[in-house]
């Protein structure tokens, strides 16, 4: 059986922690940032984790991470 291919798009967005799970960025940082409080952009910049009822999915597109 052939190897299976990561997802690129996934795999630039997506890292693991060492315990497995899934960290990755928060969205609504890229524009439009004059109307958002500094708290609300200070918070948007701390990673995140991927939520449980997707880690099925990304595990699946990312095979080897």
């Amino acid at each position: 059986m052939p190897k299976m291919k990561t997802k690129r798009a996934a795999a630039k967005r997506f890292k693991a922690t060492g315990t497995g799970k899934l960290k990755r960025n928060k969205a609504y940082k890229s524009h439009i940032l004059t109307k958002k409080t500094t708290k609300r952009k200070r918070n948007l910049r701390k990673p995140a984790m991927t939520d449980a009822t997707n880690v099925k999915t990304m595990k699946k597109i990312l095979p080897y991470i």
